[in-house]
């Protein structure tokens, strides 16, 4: 009875390694199993188209034959460092890896291993994955995306020459106007042209077309503004209070052009007849994906029956329009110190 048992145990061992050997065969990736000295144990249908070589010019070989020859003397070391602690696992994740063809081309691979053990002794198999079409396909998408980017940098750049051409045209009516209120009017346009040309400026230098380091443009256009109106620095001094603020270009042009007016605001109104004093722009990440701007200044104050959203002027109008284009907040405090807030989401 012990013998028919034995017999029937082997033949159940033989079936199972028929039926091993089958799924092997049938599967539609490259499988390769190495013992532990490296040496090819087994290789399936795909294995062979593959790589090029037939089964009977693999088994036996050592497993290094199938690795590009740059790679060769460190693979025995790696083979090592998984058979002292073998685990099912991706091979090389996060590297790109390579394999060798029969001809000596290379192509790229994703392989995993699985340790297997059997009568005689441990092994790996290794399910081997041919990804030059993918490889391909997004290098495509690469060479798309850069395409895209520098189409984007190239009508960011072309539109920011344009506005800067309209800047100058102004500047030269400018040289030929004797009203000093059609002059200022055209001044104040001037200054609405040089935010939106920062703007661009901006994302052309980043080269991200999708946000606006927005701390980034208020440091060049703050200084422009103050070049502009011809400021004495030892009597107004203006400081930015920036954190890192990355706005989309939707919202970081109607922002920049409300910082552009309320600065303008305070440097034409709130320091009269030589005063002195400080104006202090504050710009950071608010709560659950909002941005806080505030303006500040200690001058003299707005005038207490001013109505923000039914102003006569032109600026203040600018500037409730575009809070509302924004989705925005404005919060006004008159005087002591003048503070104009603004509270708006961040478009994603």
């Amino acid at each position: 009875m012990a013998k028919v048992g034995a017999v029937s145990a082997d033949a159940a061992l033989h079936k199972s390694e028929e039926r091993f050997r089958r799924v092997v065969e049938a599967a539609p990736n490259a499988m390769v199993m190495v013992n532990a000295a490296g040496l090819i144990e087994m290789v399936n249908a795909q294995a062979e188209r593959v790589f090029g070589y037939s089964r009977e010019e693999m088994l036996g070989r050592s497993v290094e034959m199938l690795v590009p020859e740059r790679y060769r003397h460190d693979h025995p070391g790696l083979r090592a460092t998984f058979n002292a602690d073998p685990h099912s696992r991706p091979m090389g994740a996060g590297r790109d890896l390579y394999a060798r063809r029969k001809d000596g081309s290379e192509f790229p691979v994703e392989i995993g291993l699985n340790p297997i053990d059997t009568e005689d002794g441990p092994m790996v198999l290794s399910a081997i994955v041919d990804i030059s079409d993918r490889k391909q396909k997004e290098e495509k998408i690469r060479a798309a995306l850069r395409e895209k980017e520098i189409l984007l940098g190239e009508i960011h750049h072309r539109v920011k020459n344009n506005l800067q051409i309209i800047d100058s045209l102004l500047d030269l009516q400018l040289s030929k106007l004797d009203d000093p209120l059609v002059a200022g009017m055209l001044r104040d346009s001037q200054s609405r042209i040089r935010s939106m040309v920062l703007i661009h400026q901006t994302l052309y230098q980043s080269k991200d077309f999708a946000r606006v380091d927005f701390a980034a443009f208020l440091d060049s256009l703050l200084p422009t503004l103050v070049a502009s109106y011809g400021l004495d620095s030892n009597r107004i001094t203006l400081t930015l209070e920036a954190r890192d603020v990355q706005l989309p270009l939707s919202t970081a042009i109607p922002c920049g052009l409300i910082v552009n007016e309320l600065v303008t605001n305070v440097f034409k109104h709130a320091f009269p007849d030589g005063r002195r004093g400080g104006v202090w722009v504050r710009l950071a990440n608010g709560e659950e994906n909002a941005v806080e701007l505030e303006v500040v200044d200690d001058g003299i104050g707005l005038p207490p029956d001013l109505d923000a959203k039914n102003t006569a002027t032109l600026g203040l109008q600018l500037v409730c329009l575009l809070a509302d284009q924004l989705g925005g907040e404005i919060r006004i405090g008159a005087a002591s110190p003048t503070r104009f807030g603004l509270h708006f989401p961040i478009q994603r």
